[in-house]
């Protein structure tokens, strides 16, 4: 059977080798450290974290990413493994010993017969390679992001990323807030609009200026495109900027007073297929997270909003991954290629690891002459993969963790807004069909047994 090549010994290229491995096929997995280490990284160990060492909760009945733990569970994750080896305290969240955590995913990888490693850099994945992985995370060498530059047609793909924060549909409250498209352009739910006062428009624009900031690291150190300016940047070049800018309120009329136009509007737009997760237009920012939650949260109708991602500005590389790869990870320029990890517009440790799990799969099932099958949309592990490859707009594509806002609706009774249960319950609902639909998915022979 012949190889597959994995570019970058991280959470996902790690996990992408050994499912390859645990599937029967040879894996060469290529690491660039410690021949040439990153600004971040500190050894030259397999899988090392680089920044927390949570892997966030741990509650698979409550909260997406802990299902996401369950379901890499089942699918037999060597960083899940790993991780509950190596668990430390922390309350409800899964948090590892970073020395062990990393010892143990590299001893694995180094006892496995299948799997090779070699310790040099990939600058350009060599034309007869016709399978390969590239999982070399948002902090991809200059040499081998110029080539997926040129593969992609992409001008750039290392840059200052700007992030604003994206709001769960369900819990916006919509008595102060409505739908409706600037100048009724477009469909009836693609925005939703939050009306602002004088008094209420100059009390968020205080609490902007004043709320406490995340300095970039030295390294990350690239200047502000004007076009993405910091919410808080753009009100410090006037108490009106916002008003005149992302928060103007000409187009829009307030259904509940349709005679008088609002100070200010702050706009939500719709972000992914599903019509469950809503973007903050040009709120991105470098407001520390605990400040954007108060902050936001002072916005009508955001009162008890929850939050699928918050806002921020860093240097990170990754695809349009929408636009760029197939439903099974190939890049549609050059199928021979997958990507995996943070490089496809995922956020997280757990998650960078769950679609290398589904990219070492996804390429083992080619190399046995198998059609990849596509786990449920409804599962965690699913519904990432679905948003990452097609659910989210291209246009407007940004990293994302995984949330139950990129889950199809529960079954049951709706009302207007489409809801359900609500809270703990509604998110009980998510993780019981997950687990259904999971397993239905591994007896029907889908997932690729452990050999």
């Amino acid at each position: 059977m012949r190889e597959v090549h994995v570019i970058g010994g991280g959470l996902a290229g790690s996990e992408a080798a050994w499912q390859l491995a645990r599937s029967g096929i040879p894996a060469v997995l290529h690491e660039m450290r410690p021949v040439r280490s990153t600004p971040a990284h500190v050894t030259g160990r397999l899988a090392e974290l680089v920044c927390s060492n949570s892997f966030r909760s741990d509650d698979a009945e409550h909260n997406a990413v802990g299902l996401l733990h369950e379901e890499m569970r089942r699918l037999d994750s060597l960083i899940l493994a790993a991780g509950d080896a190596h668990r430390v305290p922390a309350g409800g969240a899964l948090a590892v010993d970073r020395e062990g955590f990393s010892t143990a995913v590299e001893s694995a990888l180094l006892a496995h017969p299948l799997i090779s490693l070699r310790r040099e850099e990939i600058a350009s994945p060599p034309a007869d390679w016709d399978s390969a992985i590239v999982a070399t995370g948002p902090l991809t060498s200059p040499a081998l992001a110029e080539c997926v530059a040129t593969l992609t047609g992409a001008k750039s793909l290392a840059f200052f990323d700007a992030i604003a924060p994206i709001v769960l549909r369900d819990s916006i409250d919509f008595s102060r807030a409505w739908y409706q498209s600037r100048y009724d352009k477009g469909t009836g739910t693609d925005y939703i609009n939050l009306p602002l006062t004088r008094a209420e428009y100059d009390a968020f624009v205080d609490a902007l200026l004043a709320g406490e900031r995340h300095l970039p690291k030295d390294w990350e150190g690239t200047p502000f495109f004007e076009g993405c300016l910091p919410i808080e940047v753009m009100a410090e070049r006037g108490r009106l900027t916002l008003a005149h800018g992302p928060m103007k309120p000409v187009g829009l009329t307030d259904p509940r007073n349709p005679g008088r136009r609002s100070y200010a509007v702050a706009q939500l737009r719709q972000d992914n297929a599903l019509g469950t997760l809503y973007n903050m237009v040009g709120f991105q920012t470098m407001l520390k997270h605990g400040e954007q939650v108060r902050i936001l949260r002072t916005l009508p109708g955001l009162a008890e909003a929850e939050f699928a991602r918050l806002g921020g500005m860093h240097r990170n590389t990754f695809l349009n991954s929408p636009r760029l790869l197939d439903d099974t990870l190939r890049l549609k320029a050059r199928p021979g290629l997958r990507f995996a990890g943070q490089i496809t517009g995922c956020e997280g440790y757990v998650e960078s690891a769950a679609i290398g799990l589904l990219a070492g799969r996804f390429a083992a099932a080619e190399r046995m002459d198998r059609v990849p099958s596509l786990p449920p949309p409804t599962t965690a592990i699913g519904a990432l993969l679905a948003h990452i490859t097609g659910g989210a707009k291209a246009e407007t594509f940004q990293p994302m963790n995984v949330t139950f806002g990129l889950f199809p609706d529960p079954p049951g009774e709706s009302d207007a807004h489409g809801r359900t249960a609500r809270g703990r319950e509604r998110k009980r609902l998510y993780a019981v069909r997950a687990r259904v639909d999971l397993a239905r998915w591994i007896e029907g022979g889908h997932a690729l047994a452990a050999q």
